[in-house]
């Protein structure tokens, strides 16, 4: 090719070789419609800084906004505001509900905004995330017949979802979860494209839904389906997850569901799902989490999920199982007679208040074998309601999810198969943004040692102000050399997924890359949210500078550092053990909210001439990760002996000392109990609730780490402290408020006041 034919055709190659959105410009009618979705949402966070200069196609793709240009038509609109889930507060006749601050005004009309958007006509990925959206999903979404992902999550949507959703043919991903949404679901069986299904955390039921055998994950928890599990799951053989918990499901559990060609996490749990399996069900051998944990099932685990398999998490107490500790099993007469008032709704009895009826009068049958028998069963569906609240909101909206994918290293980048608490344990936290260097040392002033907080085996620690004036903790860790840019990025994108209510939250990285130095390849900076309470520690010892706990606040603080284990174990895959567990690590905010500052990042530091890893499935010891998860649990155990007796613990010496005083205080009479206490805590705790916690810390002390309880158990009897101590009406006595619940539990969810937040 001669010099001449060359510069005629360069343009040609380079007009080839550029994305056809590079060139993208907004139709002037997309660019208005814009401008009045800005204004109909009430000017969020995330939309401002327009004008009429802005170019839309060329916004940086953030956290909180990403549009996304095809020729002269969005085709992908990403908006996350800041406001948090609804409140479920009871309906009234008309199926309203109390409008909080969270949502957005009075004067919003979902109508007019969906009026305003269908006519983005091109769109193919819808997301309005926190945004306070609040009223009936209008039958004009149909309009979005191009749409393949729809993500409205965490609003205050209520009514039915629109039947017209299952005209949308190219649909691949259905996220409505964290709603208010009620009724039946449509049959969404002819959506043939359809990959993910997620409705959690609704008020949907009672039938359960149709849908089509080619979904990949579906997610139905805490809901009020009443059913029984659909036969035709067996036929699903793409599905990977499938979670169905805290539900009001009955029957047998379809033993095909374990070996799907294809699953790898099942939740079944907090149903009332009954009988035995079989014990020679086939299991697929990518399943990784099965939670079957408090139902009504019976006789023994079936060989595939009870053989200890290092690849396999089982969940399955409080059933009545004859499998493993029978301490974390009820009786076979409970679940025996429990059963008989659940059986699944005919077509003439699927109103949830008949069910409720016929369920309150099977369970008064079932109990007239014997005033013992009345007693002992009364009292195990008492400990059942507890675990039921903890299901509901009433505890906390950002429920924990369990082991997901966990032999998936691919989906852990992929937003749409993150947990639902990853996706929604972050809210009161700002955005995840990525910082600048620019930016990390303007808000350190250059590093100014005045603002060095501290430095130790996971880095330098530096006081911060950014831009808008807030507080935060900026971390320095340096990286190994052998850490590939590839590798960095991909973890970098699981840390900024590690966002919880109860974990010091991260608002940001920045990641700086050396050259030519000789020891370190990278630096990366992560910017911590600032806690103002100072530790839980000081909390128990200063009291001339801090407020003295009461039981109440102690056991609440402590249910709140359990769900952040329980995060870090199970809300990611593969958790995150072997955590930095100690009480100077537990700091308080200004609602006395527990946040855990010592977990583990995945991310192999150097520090000095030493060589430490921040986290990832950290080893200990002996060589196993099951052993760092109880190892996590034994310091959960140490943290709740300081707050039981207000004693600080300095060596083993001191744990063996306090944990024998606990033990004999146990076997006395209920004032020994009381005077192991913490003085200043006296009077303030119901016996049952102090006994309750007190015998679940030193189940988490023993020796043997078998011989510990999961973090699941753990979280389950601290509940069921709260349960009773809010129950308690400082006489010794229960209050009447306890039978309510206990009313409530039987009609279906509970409407209890108590709060653990």
């Amino acid at each position: 090719m001669d010099r001449h034919r060359f510069f005629f055709l360069f343009p040609i190659f380079i007009l080839v070789l550029i994305p056809l959105h590079s060139f993208a410009q907004l139709s002037p009618s997309e660019n208005r419609i814009l401008f009045e979705i800005q204004q109909i949402l009430e000017f969020p966070p995330s939309l401002e800084g327009w004008n009429n200069w802005t170019n839309f196609c060329y916004l940086p793709p953030s956290q909180s906004l990403q549009i996304v240009c095809s020729g002269n038509h969005i085709t992908q609109l990403t908006i996350v505001g800041n406001k948090s889930s609804p409140s479920r507060s009871p309906q009234s006749a008309r199926g309203k509900f109390a409008v909080s601050q969270q949502t957005l005004s009075e004067a919003f009309s979902i109508d007019t905004f969906f009026t305003v958007l269908t006519k983005l006509s091109s769109l193919n990925v819808l997301s309005l995330v926190s945004l306070g959206l609040w009223g009936s999903l209008p039958r004009k979404i149909t309009r979005f017949q191009s749409l393949e992902v729809l993500n409205m999550s965490s609003n205050f949507l209520y009514g039915e979802i629109p039947a017209g959703i299952a005209s949308l043919k190219n649909i691949r991903s259905i996220v409505l979860a964290d709603n208010l949404l009620n009724g039946t679901v449509p049959d969404l069986s002819s959506l043939i494209a359809l990959e993910e299904v997620d409705l959690s955390d609704n008020l949907l039921g009672p039938k359960f839904p149709s849908l089509g055998n080619k979904l990949v994950s579906i997610v139905l928890r805490n809901n009020s389906f009443l059913s029984g599990i659909p036969l035709e799951f067996k036929t699903f053989n793409q599905l990977q997850r499938l979670d169905i918990s805290s539900n009001k499901l009955v029957g047998p559990i379809p033993s095909a569901l374990f070996s799907l060609p294809s699953i790898q996490y099942l939740n079944l749990a907090m149903n009332r799902l009954s009988g035995a399996l079989p014990r020679n069900v086939s299991c697929n051998h990518g399943l990784a989490s099965v939670d079957l944990s408090h139902n009504l099932l019976t006789g023994r685990l079936p060989w595939c999920i009870g053989s200890n398999s290092s690849d396999l998490v089982v969940f399955y107490s409080w059933n009545c199982l004859a499998s493993g500790s029978s301490k974390y099993q009820h009786p076979f007469s409970f679940c025996d007679n429990a059963a008989l008032a659940v059986k699944p709704p005919t077509e003439n009895q699927n109103s949830e208040p008949r069910s409720k009826l016929g369920l309150i009068i099977g369970i008064a049958v079932g109990t007239v074998v014997g005033g013992i028998a009345m007693v002992v069963v009364f009292l195990l569906i008492f400990m059942w309601a507890g675990v039921r609240t903890s299901a509901d909101n009433k505890f906390e909206k950002s429920r924990t999810g369990k082991p997901f994918f966990r032999s998936s290293t691919v989906l852990l980048t992929d937003t749409r198969h993150v947990s639902h608490a990853m996706r929604m344990g972050a809210f009161g936290l700002p955005p995840y943004h990525e910082f600048t260097l620019e930016e990390i040392e303007e808000a350190t002033n250059n590093f100014d040692p005045a603002n060095l907080m501290g430095q130790g085996s996971k880095g330098q620690l530096y006081k911060g102000w950014l831009r808008d004036g807030s507080l935060v903790v900026v971390r320095c860790l340096k990286l190994k050399q052998r850490h590939s840019p590839q590798s960095l990025l991909q973890q970098m994108e699981v840390i900024s997924k590690l966002r919880h209510r109860h974990l010091v939250g991260l608002l940001g990285h920045c990641i700086v890359t050396y050259q030519d130095h000789p020891n370190v390849s990278n630096t990366v900076f992560l910017v911590l949210e600032y806690v103002s309470k100072g530790t839980l520690r000081s909390h128990l010892t200063d009291w001339r500078k801090r407020e003295i706990l009461k039981w109440p606040q102690r056991v609440a603080i402590t249910v709140g550092i359990t769900r952040g284990i329980q995060f870090l174990h199970t809300g990611i895959a593969p958790g995150i053990f072997g955590n930095d567990l100690k009480i100077e690590n537990i700091l308080l905010d200004e609602n006395l909210t527990a946040k855990i500052s010592g977990y583990n990042l995945p991310l192999p530091v150097r520090v000095g001439s030493e060589s430490a890893s921040t986290g990832g499935e950290a080893l200990d010891h002996h060589g196993s990760v099951k052993n760092s998860e109880k190892d996590d649990v034994y310091h959960l155990g140490v943290i709740l002996l300081e707050v039981i007796t207000g004693k600080q613990v300095k060596s083993e010496d001191d744990v063996n000392v306090l944990k024998l005083q606990l033990e004999e205080s146990l076997m006395d009479i209920p004032s020994k109990l009381r005077g192991a206490t913490d003085p200043s805590m006296r009077g303030t705790f119901a016996y049952e609730s102090l006994k309750t916690t007190v015998e679940i810390t030193l189940n988490c002390l023993s020796k043997e780490p078998s011989q510990r309880p999961s973090i699941d158990d753990v979280l389950w009897n601290l509940q069921y402290s709260v349960q009773v101590q809010d129950g308690w009406n400082g006489s010794g006595k229960l209050s009447g408020n306890l039978s309510g619940k206990l009313s409530g539990f039987l009609g279906g969810r509970l409407s209890g006041s108590f709060n653990t937040q």
